[in-house]
């Protein structure tokens, strides 16, 4: 007798979470606009279940806002509110690479070095989806190492809130080079176990990031500006 495969449902609300992750994180979904959950489940062909169960874990990551009578919408940040998470960013990211470079393993360090061989490749391809995932599984896996659970929560908390920025402010040719020599410079810390190194690298990455996003925002809001005096 043949036996037929059921469908995994935990295998399908993840994989429709993680969709629904990409969508919001690489601008696919714009930033302010109302997630249809009828929509959504027909595009991603599966019901509004693991839509709406994607839909509230993304609220929980600062991904999505809930908002009465509107329901639910893909998280808009004031220029104020951007800067703002990447200070706090900044710090956590320096305090997270200095506990790192105190105890990493030897295995970490190694699988860090794979990563960064495939980001490479990424980068040299200018695939900027696989490389951003490369990106942020280098950075949670340095948050890691730092083997403090309590920073590790709360750097995804607030990192969520701005992980679609992250990710559109790669796209700049030079700027994006520039992070890639960071991120080797991270690595070559984290080998050398150079802790202050390590805190000072991080800290000076990330408001790097912070200074380019703040440059795109910026010009997005003029050439906005700049639509509406031309189109009254």
């Amino acid at each position: 007798m043949t036996v037929i495969e059921q469908p995994n449902s935990q295998n399908l609300h993840e994989a429709t979470f993680e969709k629904l992750r990409s969508l919001l994180v690489e601008g696919k979904i714009a930033p302010g606009s109302k997630l249809n959950e009828r929509e959504l489940a027909e595009s991603l062909n599966v019901s509004r279940t693991p839509i709406r169960e994607a839909i509230r874990r993304l609220a929980a990551e600062g991904l999505v806002e809930l908002i009465a009578n509107r329901g639910a919408i893909a998280v808009q940040l004031s220029l104020a509110d951007v800067l703002n998470t990447f200070d706090v960013i900044a710090d956590l990211e320096g305090f997270s690479g200095e506990l790192a470079a105190n105890n990493i393993s030897d295995a970490t360090l190694s699988e860090l070095e794979a990563l960064q061989y495939e980001m490479m490749a990424s980068y040299a391809r200018r695939d900027l989806s696989s490389y951003y995932k490369l990106n942020l599984r280098i950075h949670h896996l340095i948050n890691q190492a730092a083997n403090n659970p309590v920073l590790s929560k709360l750097f995804t908390q607030v990192n969520a809130r701005i992980e679609a920025l992250r990710f559109r402010s790669n796209q700049d040719g030079v700027k994006w080079e520039k992070a890639v020599e960071e991120h080797q410079e991270m690595l070559d810390a984290l080998k050398a176990r150079d802790s202050v190194r390590m805190r000072n690298i991080m800290i000076q990455h990330v408001r790097n990031k912070r200074d380019v996003v703040a440059q795109l925002l910026q010009s997005e809001s003029l050439s906005e500006a700049t639509k509406s005096c031309t189109n009254p």
